[in-house]
């Protein structure tokens, strides 16, 4: 299987969910895959979701990016906490900013971008204390079963 990121890819797309974090007792993940196995990613994304046992996190604000990257398809879901107090076109802007940019073959940028918007919308609600905040969730970018745990060297 050929590996969807690069090293400096990977590299890039840990350095935005560390940044947007540095800012936020909120979590973000980023969970890559071949295909899709069912038919909605959405549904996917909730399964990714608990697996990685997100829904783990004290206040309930972890946030999933979602993408089966030879299918094409993509979702953002995130937890109970933060879905109390986004507006409701919130993951759908998100969305369409991510996929704007994967139209253009931006993949890396799309990412970047939907994950920043996130970032900065978890600040705001879940703002960073220097005094409480643990990191409850690994930065690393987790990879479905066929897929290497990281890119090749």
């Amino acid at each position: 299987m050929t590996h969807p990121l690069t090293p400096a890819q990977e590299e890039s797309l840990v350095a935005a969910i560390k940044a947007a974090e540095l800012r936020t007792s909120g979590e973000i993940r980023l969970h890559l895959e071949d295909k899709c196995p069912t038919p909605e990613p959405l549904d996917r994304a909730a399964q990714v979701f608990a697996e990685l046992k997100m829904h783990h996190t004290k206040l309930r604000n972890g946030v999933l990016f979602y993408l089966a990257w030879q299918t094409r398809q993509f979702a953002v879901v995130g937890d109970a906490g933060i879905n109390a107090s986004v507006p409701d076109d919130f993951w759908e802007d998100v969305k369409e900013t991510v996929v704007g940019h994967f139209r253009q073959e931006q993949y890396v940028t799309g990412l970047e971008r939907g994950i920043r918007l996130v970032g900065e919308q978890l600040r705001q609600l879940f703002p960073y204390d220097a005094a409480t905040d643990v990191n409850e969730l690994d930065d690393e970018i987790s990879y479905g079963d066929d897929a290497p745990s990281s890119p090749s060297r």
